[in-house]
C-alpha cells in the first residue's frame, strides 16, 4: 500500500508529542472485510490512569485530481472505519488527517 504524501510529517507530528505508534497500518477486520487505518497510536494522559488511543487515516489532496472525488472517498473510508472501530476497539477514536 502507497503512503500518503504526507504521512512521514504526521507520523513525525505523533511522536514528536510523545505518542507512541503502535502500528503503522492499523488493520482490523469485520464481515468478512479487511480495512487499514494508516496509523495506530496511544498516549498516556498525566491526569488520568487510562490510555488515550487513536487511530489516523492520513490523506492527501492532490492538484490534478478530482478534489471533491478524493474527499467523498476519505470520508467514505473514515465513516466505514469508525463503524468497525465502535465494535472492534470502542476505546481507539479515529482521526481523518491531511
Amino acid at each position: 500500500m502507497a503512503k500518503d504524501l504526507v504521512y512521514q510529517a504526521a507520523k513525525n507530528a505523533l511522536i514528536k508529542d510523545n505518542w507512541l505508534i503502535t502500528h503503522d497500518l492499523y488493520t482490523i477486520s469485520f464481515g468478512g472485510v479487511n480495512m487499514a487505518v494508516d496509523l495506530g497510536a496511544e498516549k498516556l494522559i498525566a491526569a488520568t490512569k487510562d490510555h488515550q488511543k487513536i487511530a489516523v487515516e492520513i490523506k492527501s489532496f492532490l492538484e490534478g485530481s478530482s478534489a471533491i472525488s478524493e474527499f467523498h472517498t476519505a470520508l467514505g473510508q473514515f465513516i466505514n472505519y469508525r463503524a468497525v472501530l465502535k465494535r472492534k476497539d470502542s476505546d481507539r477514536v479515529l482521526f481523518l488527517d491531511s
